[in-house]
């Protein structure tokens, strides 16, 4: 197929609508990109797809920096909430206070086991501070929310914001890392044991490791998390660019990074195209700069990444904000070709 954005010519193979026709059981999609590439508006206007396919439909930022509540001009941080006028359509901002608040409580029971058992004076508090101070600490909350939602599977379709591509790189990638460690730590934990038993007076065995139990759940959690996130026919990610060097250049390096990791791509769309026609010949000089710009960018788009490529959504004569600019993006991002 070849689409025609605004009088530049791009090769689509296989359309986002045709995509998700190909891939029926797909369940998890996460949008990723540079930051101002309008992940945002692309996340919002999937869950709006979705829902009118008829599916109870979650969209939810994992973005620290949340925008959905503008995007959509309601407020849905903190739990999800309706979208007004879209049904089945629901929305969230992830709120990780209280995710942050409920992991200090479960370190500071851990670490308290620990210095008892190890018979250790000194106070708790003192390592759970070292500990919650860590920046990725607020990413490590971020991910359990994200799991959490996954997990209790009450919706039929989840759209998921992301943060821009680095950090989307280090949440999704968690399950591995998250793995790797549980992995070291139950070793460790249970050579501890052994050893702790073999050098105690008593022949009575440890009743209960509760460190050791918590880790064995976390596994359990992560190969869960991993399964669900490398399922080809389940997760996709989609990269959004502009037709631009910087963003072009962002996501070619963390496409491949997304491969390593077993993540799913789903493929790239590419946004904030002019449209030539509406520009015209006597257009400002400026304005006809930049779409020869667009123009090169295009092509290069088309030369990187092939057929990868799922839609073209044009640059908008004003802000994407509320249903109807959604509905708008949505007959652009799914067009049937």
């Amino acid at each position: 197929m070849i689409r025609d954005a605004g009088g530049i010519v791009v090769k689509i193979s296989t359309s986002m609508n045709q995509f998700m026709s190909d891939h029926p059981r797909q369940k998890y999609i996460f949008f990723g990109g540079k930051g101002g590439v309008g992940k945002t508006v692309m996340a919002g206007a999937a869950a709006i797809w979705s829902a009118k396919q008829g599916r109870k439909t979650l969209l939810a930022s994992t973005n620290p920096v949340h925008s959905l509540s503008n995007l959509l001009g309601q407020d849905v941080f903190g739990k999800p909430t309706a979208v007004e006028g879209e049904p089945d359509c629901y929305a969230f901002e992830i709120d990780t206070r209280d995710t942050i608040e409920r992991s200090k409580r479960e370190i500071r029971e851990k670490i308290n086991w620990f210095l008892k058992f190890a018979d250790i004076t000194t106070k708790a508090e003192d390592f759970i501070e070292s500990a919650t101070m860590n920046p990725a600490f607020e990413e490590s909350a971020m991910f359990e929310n994200m799991m959490d939602l996954m997990f209790e599977d009450e919706y039929e379709f989840y759209v998921f914001d992301t943060a821009p591509t680095a950090n989307a790189r280090r949440l999704l990638g968690m399950s591995k890392v998250y793995s790797m460690w549980v992995e070291k730590m139950v070793k460790s934990r249970e050579e501890a044991k052994s050893l702790r038993e073999m050098l105690s007076f008593s022949k009575k065995k440890e009743e209960k490791d509760p460190l050791l139990d918590y880790l064995l759940n976390l596994r359990e959690r992560m190969a869960h998390a991993k399964e669900l996130l490398t399922d080809e026919a389940l997760t996709a990610f989609y990269f959004v660019t502009l037709p631009e060097s910087l963003p072009i250049a962002v996501i070619t390096r963390f496409i491949n990074w997304f491969h390593e990791f077993g993540i799913p791509v789903g493929g790239v769309i590419v946004n904030g195209v002019i449209q030539k026609e509406q520009a015209g010949a006597n257009a400002a000089e400026f304005v006809l700069n930049r779409i020869r710009m667009q123009e090169e960018h295009l092509q290069s788009i088309e030369r990187i990444f092939g057929d990868g490529v799922r839609a073209v959504v044009p640059l908008f004569e004003t802000e994407i904000r509320g249903a109807k600019m959604l509905h708008r993006t949505v007959d652009y991002l799914f067009s049937p070709g």
